[in-house]
């Protein structure tokens, strides 16, 4: 199908070099169509700092009081250490000035009780050690005692049975003489004789009888005696046993007393310090949120606020959810700064100028508040370094960069409104293999 315009422009104008120019530029439109373009995602942010000790923070009282002077102002640099501010007590229990000292001879003071009882409680073990061993003693003196009476009844039972025989060998003389008296062969006076010599015996007996009871109740009052020492004894240790217990539980709540003096005493120590607020680290002061002198503040009232001396560079930026995907640790991410001259390609990050170049460190695997999830740039050392003029809190927009493609590609792709194409880095696809190899 031929177009009549078509042909009377050409047959006019077929010599002249616009249709020249015309078939240029169409050609090259089309070798610019091939040419590779770099995906990215463009994001918006601001400078902070890469560690959290580093970025700008608030200094805090720990203690309620009154402010009474001021050591800096806003601007100024100071060192780790340096005093920012002295506050004074407000809490009637802390009025005191002696606090500490009166807390610290209140501890010396119980702690000599402490000692005391301890030396109590050794001079209870002494006396009940004495009462051992001198119980111990009276026993062995006792045994003895009971042995010789056991030994005293046994020569005594002896003795009896021996005067028991005697006094039947002189019955059995006796009836002899008697009889032989009867018969005549014997005199009434060698009867009488033996008769008397049957009594003696019997005297004898009765005697020996007695004595052998003596000894026997000699026995009975030597066990009573051990008996004796051991219940006397037993009931010296138990009252000595039973003072050392009172001893020892006065001797515990007195240790319970010099712990709780020692923590309060720390404490007071310790609270006395905080009077001073002095700078974490060094850095600048930049804003004071309380000023007033004999301004009553409370605990954890926020200041001042710090910027720290030492810190390195990042910059924090939001992603939409479906693009978080195709980011990945080490990133690179093309950084263009509020304020600094430049010249941007967002397809062709080599001929930008004007912007820097970063790489991703940290990505967030919770949504923040603002419906999007936050990531950390840090500089990439390799590449150019940022600029010292860069301050925290400024304005920053980067250009994740993503996988290239080409241009048609590319325009097909926004005019679909398709999301940039998914692929994994160099990291992630060798660690793949491995992963199925070991399923």
């Amino acid at each position: 199908m031929k177009l009549r315009s078509y042909d009377i422009l050409t047959s006019r104008h077929r010599k002249q070099p616009v249709l020249k120019a015309m078939y240029i530029v169409g050609i090259l439109l089309l070798v610019l169509l091939f040419i590779p373009w770099t995906q990215n995602i463009r994001s918006y942010g601001k400078v902070t700092a890469l560690k959290p000790q580093q970025r700008p923070q608030t200094i805090q009282n720990i203690i309620a009081g009154r402010i009474e002077k001021w050591y800096v102002q806003e601007g100024q640099f100071v060192k780790k250490g340096d005093t920012i501010i002295q506050i004074s007590e407000i809490k009637s229990e802390y009025l005191n000035p002696d606090l500490v000292a009166n807390s610290e001879s209140q501890l010396k003071a119980k702690s000599s009780s402490v000692k005391s009882y301890m030396e109590k409680v050794g001079s209870i073990d002494d006396q009940i050690t004495a009462i051992i061993i001198s119980r111990k003693l009276k026993l062995e003196q006792a045994e003895n005692k009971l042995k010789q009476s056991l030994l005293k009844y046994n020569s005594d039972s002896i003795e009896l049975t021996a005067v028991k025989l005697n006094e039947k060998i002189a019955f059995d003389q006796l009836k002899r003489i008697e009889e032989l008296y009867k018969d005549g062969l014997k005199s009434l006076t060698d009867l009488e004789a033996r008769r008397i010599k049957m009594q003696e015996f019997q005297v004898k007996t009765i005697a020996q009888e007695n004595k052998i009871i003596n000894s026997k109740n000699d026995v009975i009052n030597a066990q009573i005696e051990i008996q004796n020492i051991n219940t006397e004894f037993r009931e010296k240790v138990s009252k000595m046993e039973s003072d050392k217990n009172a001893t020892l539980s006065s001797l515990y709540e007195a240790e319970a007393a010099v712990t709780k003096l020692q923590n309060d005493y720390t404490n007071y120590n310790i609270r006395s310090g905080f009077y001073f607020i002095t700078a974490p680290q060094d850095g600048y002061i930049t804003k004071a949120i309380n000023s007033g002198i004999g301004e009553n503040i409370k605990e954890g009232t926020e200041i001042v606020s710090i910027m720290p001396f030492n810190y390195d560079l990042a910059v924090e930026m939001y992603v939409r959810p479906i693009d978080i995907p195709l980011l990945h640790l080490n990133q690179s991410v093309n950084i263009l700064f509020d304020g600094w001259p430049s010249i941007i390609f967002s397809g062709w990050p080599g001929l930008s100028y004007g912007t820097f170049r970063g790489e991703v460190v940290a990505i967030d695997n919770f949504i923040s508040d603002n419906g999007r999830y936050r990531i950390l740039i840090s500089p990439n050392m390799q590449k150019e370094k940022w600029p010292k003029e860069i301050r925290l809190g400024a304005g920053a927009s980067g250009f994740i960069l993503l996988k290239d493609v080409p241009i048609w590609y590319e325009l097909w792709r926004q005019v679909n409104g398709f999301p940039p194409d998914f692929y994994q880095n160099n990291f992630e696809k060798s660690k793949a293999p491995k992963e199925n190899k070991e399923k």
